[in-house]
């Protein structure tokens, strides 16, 4: 899992499987998409060597990962779909969402002491998340922990409008 070609060079959401959602949540999506594509580790099994593209989406309420390298004469060299059920992540994704709208809501009024704790907690459920997905992928594609985590962020920007 080492090697620096095995990475996203890009990463597109299908817009159509984009809720709306608030500013907040907004700005960790932006966030996660630069931050994964300045420092990740992906390697989808079987992969030639990247950095591979990837498509997020929900297509029939489940998650869709579409892999692939850049094309080449019209081609791809590599070239995946993985499928992943969302059931795993509701009730974490819901958990975290309550948490995240309680965070947001303390930074305006709660003391720092309180804010710290809702973060510590928002942080463990997303770290949960981060964990469950590198399960949930396992045998098809290899993450470190920090990009795993990223792409939880992404799931749940999804997993708003699932």
């Amino acid at each position: 899992m080492e090697g620096a070609a095995h990475r996203l060079g890009s990463i597109v959401i299908d817009e159509r499987s984009l809720a709306a959602t608030s500013r907040e949540a907004e700005h960790e999506r932006q966030v996660a998409i630069f931050d994964l594509l300045e420092a990740n580790v992906f390697e989808p099994e079987g992969g030639p060597g990247g950095p591979y593209d990837l498509a997020l989406s929900l297509i029939d309420g489940r998650l869709a990962f579409d892999i692939g390298t850049a094309e080449v004469n019209g081609k791809r060299a590599f070239e995946r779909r993985h499928m992943l059920s969302l059931t795993p992540f509701r009730p974490l994704i819901r958990d975290y969402f309550l948490h995240c709208d309680t965070y947001y809501d303390a930074i305006r009024n709660a003391s720092p002491a309180q804010i710290e704790v809702l973060d510590m907690g928002r942080r463990a459920l997303h770290n949960q998340g981060s964990e469950l997905l590198r399960e949930r992928l396992a045998g098809k594609v290899s993450t470190d922990f920090d990009t795993a985590r990223r792409l939880f962020t992404l799931i749940c920007a999804l997993y708003r409008r699932g």
